[in-house]
Parts: C-alpha cells; sequence; structure tokens
C-alpha cells in the first residue's frame, strides 16, 4: 500500500507500518547522491532539531547530499525520516528510543529527553557506519547512494543519568552528545553536585559568629570551609532549607540538588547529639540520612542527593533513605587491579553498596577509574570496567559517574572513554568487540599491535600482584608490570605500530600520544636508578618534551603540574650534578624516629643522592602531626659551605611544608652552633612542589643538625581541618 502526503494525524499509523513491513524491505534515503528523504520534526522540540541536524551532517558528509528539514506541518511522505520526543510508549525510559525503519520511512521517537538524538546516533553508528573515537576525530564511510535494512529497535539505557570524563567534551558538543553523556550543570540545580556544605553555608559568612553550626570533634567546633556541618544543629537545618528553596524557585525545570559533605575523612561532627544517632545507626552515615530526610520531607516534589563517602560510606541500620534521597555511593579506596569482588578493599565496598540496595533503589555509582597522581603513566584498567558496572547495575544503581579522567595525553584517554560510556548505556556488550573495533578503527593497522600491549600489560599487572590504585607511581611497578624485559617489550609493541601507520600521519601521531605514558613511566624509573645510561636519558627526555608540546597535553595530573615545567625540573632535580653533595652515604640519625612505613628507606633516603618523586612511594621521609630533628655525620670535620633539604607539598595527600627550619652545625656532636633558621610562608597551591631550603654560609663541621617545625594540623581551608598533617623530606645536599 503506498500512502502518500499523510497528515499528522497518521503518524500512529505510519509507525504501525513500519514495524509489521516485510523483513527484506530496505529504504533509500540518498541514491546516486540525490536525497530521497526528508527529516519532519513532529514537535519541533530543540531534541528533534539536534537530532535533525546530526542526521543531516553526516548523511551529507557519506554522500554529498543534504536531506532537507521540515517542521511539525509539513505533510509526510513515503520515505521521510519522523523525529518525535513525545512518544507516550510505556515501552521507553528516560533517554531510550525507539526506531522503526521500513521501505515506507524511519521513524525516531523517544518519551523525552534526548532519546530522539540517542536514536539518531544509533542509526548512523550501527547502520551508516560512523564512529565518533574523540576530540572532532570521527570516521565515515563514503557512498553516493545509502540504503537502510527493516529495523525495529527499541533501546532503553541501563542508567538513567551517565557522566564521565574526557577533554573532548569542553570542546566538542557532538562527542558529548555521542556518547549519550549528561553533565551535573544539566541536570543539578544551579550545579551544585557534589561537596557542597560550603557553598550552602559558606563559612567565611557563618564560621566566625556560629562555629556551633560545624563539626565537633576533638575537644572543639572546627568551622571552615572544608569543614562538615553539625546536622542535628536547627538553626543550621532552616538556614540550609531557606537557601534550597530559593535555589530551587531561581532555577525552574531542575528538581535535584546534591547536599553533600565537604571532601575530607573523618572530619565529621561527634556533638552529643551526632554521636547519638550516628552510634545508634552503627554507621557516621546515620545523622547525614536523618538530616536528607528531614529536607526530602519538606520539599517532597524536589530530589536530593547526598554523599556516601569515605567515613559515611557505610549505611545505617534502621532509618531508610527516602524515595527522593539520592545515595551518591563512592568507591574511592578500592584497589582497581582487580574487580571489585576479588580484594579486601573491593569487598568492604561492596558490602556498603549491598546494605545501601537493601534499603534504597535511588542509587548513585561513583566509581573511580583514575590515576589522580599520575593521568600520563600507565593504568591497565580495562580488564574489570565491565564486571564492576554490571555489579553497579544489579545493585540497584540508577545513576552512575564514570571518573577516568581522561586528559589529553593521559593513558588510552580515547579508548577508556569509549568503552565507559557504551557499558555505562549497556553493561551486557562484548567488551572485546568493543575494544578492537575502536582500536583499528581509530589507529588502523596499528590496531593490533596496540592490542597486544595491552593485553601483555594487562597480564603483568596480575602477574605481578602489585596493587593498581587511584594514587598509584609508575615507580610502584618497576619490578612487576613495568620491569625491564617487559618494558623492551612494549617498545618493540610501539615501534611496530608506528611503523605500520608510518604513511599516514593521523595515525600515526595518535600512535605517538597514547605512547606518552610509556615513554613516562621509563622517565620515572629512570631517575631511581643509580647506574643509567643519561645519554640515553636526556634523547628520551627531549623526545617526551617535544611530543607533549606537540600534543598540548595540559597537565600530568589532578594537582596541574605542567609536563613541560616536569621535563625542566627533571633536567635540574634528577640528572647528576657536576658537583656532588658531600652527604653521600653519610650516617643519619632521627628524632622522633619518622612515620613506621618511612623508618626503613630512612636509613638511606637522605643521603642517597636519588631525589623522590610526586607520589612519595619511593625516597621520602614523613612524619604525621609532630615537629622532627635530623642530624647527619659526614664522618669528619671538613669545610661545608651549603645544606639545602629537599621538603614535599602536597596538599591533596595532606602533606603540608613546614613552618620553620632551622640548620645547625658542630664538629663533636654534642655543642651545636645555630647556622640559619629559615621561616616558610603559607602555600595553599594545588600544584605539587618540591622545595628547597637552602643555608649558604661557609662553616667547618661534621655533624649538620635539622630542626623542623611542622605545621601539625591542617588549617581550616583543609579539606583535613582539624586533623594531623605530614612533611616529608627527602635528599640533604651538603656542598
Amino acid at each position: 500500500m503506498l500512502i502518500l502526503n499523510w497528515t499528522r494525524t497518521t503518524t500512529t499509523l505510519f509507525s504501525t507500518l513500519l514495524v509489521i513491513s516485510i523483513g527484506h524491505a530496505q529504504l533509500t534515503l540518498v541514491d546516486n547522491g540525490t536525497s530521497s528523504s526528508r527529516i519532519i520534526l513532529l514537535n519541533n522540540h530543540p531534541e528533534e532539531r539536534t537530532a535533525a541536524l546530526l542526521l543531516q551532517d553526516f548523511v551529507e558528509k557519506i554522500s554529498g547530499a543534504k536531506l532537507p528539514i521540515y517542521p511539525t506541518n509539513e505533510s509526510i511522505r513515503r520515505g521521510d525520516i519522523l523525529i518525535n520526543n513525545a512518544d507516550g510508549s510505556a515501552n521507553l525510559t528516560e533517554d531510550g528510543f525507539h526506531l522503526a525503519c521500513s521501505d515506507h520511512g524511519i521513524t525516531i521517537s523517544s518519551a523525552g529527553g534526548k532519546g530522539v538524538i540517542y536514536g539518531a546516533v544509533t542509526l548512523l553508528e550501527q547502520y551508516l557506519g560512523v564512529d565518533y573515537f574523540g576530540e572532532f576525530e570521527y570516521n565515515y564511510p563514503k557512498q553516493k547512494t545509502i540504503t537502510l535494512p527493516n529495523v525495529d529497535q527499541i533501546d532503553n539505557p541501563a542508567f538513567r543519568y551517565r557522566q564521565s570524563q574526557n577533554y573532548a567534551l569542553s570542546a566538542d558538543t557532538v562527542y558529548r552528545l555521542w556518547n549519550r553523556l549528561e553533565m551535573p550543570t544539566e541536570v543539578f540545580a544551579a550545579g551544585y553536585w557534589v561537596h557542597t556544605f560550603d557553598r550552602l553555608l559558606p563559612s567565611d559568612q557563618y564560621g566566625k559568629t556560629h562555629p556551633e553550626y560545624y563539626a565537633y570533634f576533638d575537644g572543639k567546633r572546627h568551622p571552615g570551609k572544608a569543614s562538615q556541618w553539625c546536622l542535628t544543629n536547627e538553626d543550621l537545618f532552616e538556614i540550609v532549607a531557606r537557601r534550597i528553596d530559593s535555589i530551587f524557585q531561581a532555577n525552574p525545570g531542575k528538581n535535584i540538588i546534591s547536599v553533600s559533605q565537604n571532601d575530607g575523612n573523618f572530619t565529621n561532627c561527634t556533638c552529643e547529639k551526632c554521636k547519638a544517632i550516628d552510634d545508634y545507626e552503627g554507621a557516621l552515615s546515620g545523622s547525614i540520612i536523618t538530616f536528607l530526610n528531614k529536607l526530602a520531607a519538606r520539599f517532597p516534589d524536589k530530589e536530593f542527593s547526598t554523599l556516601a563517602y569515605l567515613y559515611s560510606m557505610h549505611p545505617p541500620r534502621h532509618i531508610k533513605p527516602l524515595p527522593n534521597v539520592n545515595i551518591m555511593l563512592c568507591d574511592i579506596d578500592c584497589n582497581r587491579e582487580v574487580s571489585l569482588t576479588e580484594n579486601a578493599s573491593g569487598r568492604d565496598f561492596m558490602k556498603a553498596m549491598e546494605g545501601w540496595s537493601a534499603i534504597s533503589d535511588n542509587i548513585f555509582i561513583w566509581d573511580y577509574g583514575i590515576n589522580f597522581d599520575n593521568y600520563v603513566s600507565p593504568f591497565p584498567n580495562f580488564h574489570i570496567l565491565q564486571d564492576n558496572i554490571r555489579l553497579f547495575k544489579k545493585n540497584h544503581a540508577t545513576m552512575h559517574f564514570s571518573q577516568i579522567a581522561s586528559s589529553r595525553g593521559g593513558d588510552f584517554a580515547e579508548l577508556r572513554s569509549y568503552l565507559v560510556n557504551r557499558l555505562m548505556w549497556n553493561p551486557e556488550l562484548n567488551l572485546d568487540s568493543l575494544m578492537q573495533h575502536f582500536l583499528n578503527g581509530y589507529y588502523g593497522a596499528a590496531g593490533p599491535s596496540i592490542y597486544q600491549y595491552i593485553k601483555v600489560m594487562e597480564g603483568a599487572l596480575l602477574g605481578s600482584g602489585i596493587r593498581l590504585w587511584i594514587y598509584d607511581s609508575p615507580v610502584s611497578h618497576k619490578s612487576g608490570m613495568l620491569k625491564p624485559e617487559l618494558m623492551r617489550r612494549y617498545n618493540r609493541l610501539f615501534d611496530k605500530a608506528e611503523a605500520s601507520v608510518a604513511q599516514n600521519p593521523t595515525y600515526l601521531k595518535r600512535v605517538q600520544r597514547s605512547r606518552l605514558p610509556l615513554q613516562y613511566a621509563e622517565l620515572e624509573i629512570a631517575r631511581t636508578e643509580t647506574a643509567v645510561d643519561f645519554e640515553d636519558i636526556n634523547r628520551k627526555l627531549d623526545l617526551f618534551e617535544a611530543r607533549v608540546k606537540e600534543f598540548q597535553v595540559p597537565t600530568l595530573n589532578e594537582r596541574h603540574n605542567d609536563p613541560v615545567d616536569y621535563c625542566q625540573l627533571y633536567r635540574t632535580r634528577y640528572l647528576p650534578a657536576a658537583n656532588k653533595s658531600i652527604a653521600l652515604g653519610a650516617g643519619v640519625a632521627y628524632e622522633p624516629l619518622p612515620g613506621k612505613k618511612y623508618q626503613e628507606i630512612s636509613k638511606t633516603a637522605l643521603t642517597d643522592g636519588l631525589f623522590g618523586g610526586s607520589t612519595f612511594v619511593e625516597s621520602w621521609v614523613g612524619w604525621e602531626g609532630q615537629d622532627a630533628t635530623i642530624v647527619m655525620d659526614l664522618g669528619k670535620v671538613q669545610s661545608v659551605h651549603s645544606i639545602e633539604a629537599d621538603f614535599l607539598h602536597q596538599l591533596g595527600a595532606w602533606i603540608l611544608l613546614p613552618e620553620q627550619v632551622t640548620y645547625s652545625y658542630s664538629s663533636d656532636g654534642k655543642s651545636y652552633t645555630t647556622w640559619e633558621t629559615h621561616t616558610i610562608p603559607e602555600d595553599r597551591s594545588p600544584q605539587v612542589k618540591f622545595v628547597g631550603i637552602k643555608t649558604e654560609i661557609p662553616v667547618q663541621a661534621r655533624y649538620l643538625k635539622i630542626d623542623v617545625i611542622a605545621t601539625k594540623e591542617c588549617p581550616t581551608w583543609h579539606y583535613g581541618v582539624g586533623h594531623p598533617s605530614w612533611f616529608f623530606v627527602d635528599e640533604v645536599t651538603v656542598r
């Protein structure tokens, strides 16, 4: 039956005809470069227009033909593409879509959200052969004629909200739509997403006048930007409720807001009332859920998201979150070399997740597939992605943020995002097929070599028994997955990959950019070795610097350390100095001893000639919450012109610079003369820094003493507020 010039009232009939049309029918969209179809917007909504423009753009790229777009009142003809984001079908959930195609035409329909956009993306990806891999990086076939098979596909997402990270998101709108991702600013009122306590109740406004609003522990209140609230304070509740009401009124259409603890661990309130609730509930989340339930009852038509994070990870025993309380559960403390069911840290999280899923169907999982300290470093966790996402879905998660920090130049940033984004839509996809499809499409002939590289490293990680975690360092794996014989094999695979695409500049650049983490690992490991070829290291450093400049790699880590600065620092900090320290191999004594895990390395770390890196996994010696004295014995009285102790500044690990450093000297180790005292200004910058404290006054001495007055306690602006801070010292250079 041929039906022409349909009116809008025949849309339902048209959809029915599409579904029951014969299985072998084909629709011709473009015939020898001439469009045979039109795109009709049934409701003329913005999402329909976006879907139409995506289809129009890529069909024109493929065939040269531009499909016309018409608004609602256009009569419908055979072969048209109908886009309808107001399909009331009970089979469609939020962002789900129905894609139907026969020789009569195409319908792309949804019940709202961005479903019609995702339906258009699916049509382009699955049936027209378009791949969208990265920031403005996509492939499509060239063909003058486009025909489509009979299709009847309903597709709903596994999670109603899906969020990840990739550098492409900031510049490429199509990338975000193609990967079916949402941003907190699109969903959460006024962008109140996580760690919102201080935004809702600014400590610089209330801290001095109302310290009772803030957490009580260690015998006092702790107001500050990173402080938690006293959740049983009624005045605080009313202030917050009024503030939330005004936010919702100012943001019509936004119905969810995060009311969640500031970043930091064990900074919760332990006043008598808060402690009574938490003790009764058997978890530090008890007072949080009690507070959130009061808000949820006050605003029953709104949704409130709160964190189950660090100290609040485990659920309460008695109280249950109201249906409009969303639990954002975070697996930050879990190791990443195996899935969550296979190690102790993961099993503790699993216990928490199963506990929450028993009392709530409104769970938001924040998963960390990230190395905060070293974005540009190998992080082989692909093998656990699918198992973990399936676990989240099984345990009632309806929203998911996969924090993978796909920074430009980071470890397989494009592949990592591609896999995670698709698994968040459908956790049952074939992961290996997805990976190989991406590698072959993105790297061309180099794909098989890179696939082999990924698989060899994955096996080496599992075989090593060394954990992979979110503050990892290549140095931790230098006797495991990054040991010399494996590094040689990895480099051979990348050499082969580069050679296979040497004649294709696009593929070659992608391979070279993806090699950066391996090159960075080589440099990091080399600085911890005494027997290295410094000519070779210089060549590798020059190449790494040239490549990070070429590919505009913005940062090495979450702390925004610039990779070009790293290269310059490497030359001055890690390559051998012409003027050697006369303290090499000197004896060192400490009072008090450093932290237990640093006592063994403290025997040599300060006088071995090797400087530590940003992740303090080697060379560094640390003290928590206390001052310290370090005494060095040079073996004999001799001329000393300068002394410089190397301190670490890394706020993310609660490592703060000391307040004061005093150098003294002695000939007999009993009577000391003060050499010089240095007062060190407070530093709030997030960058990891190595700070040398130096005295240059010639003396005669055998014994050198360093008295360190530590900060000892994290200040009010730091998210460890009220808790002990660390100081770390590394090489002490004496000339």
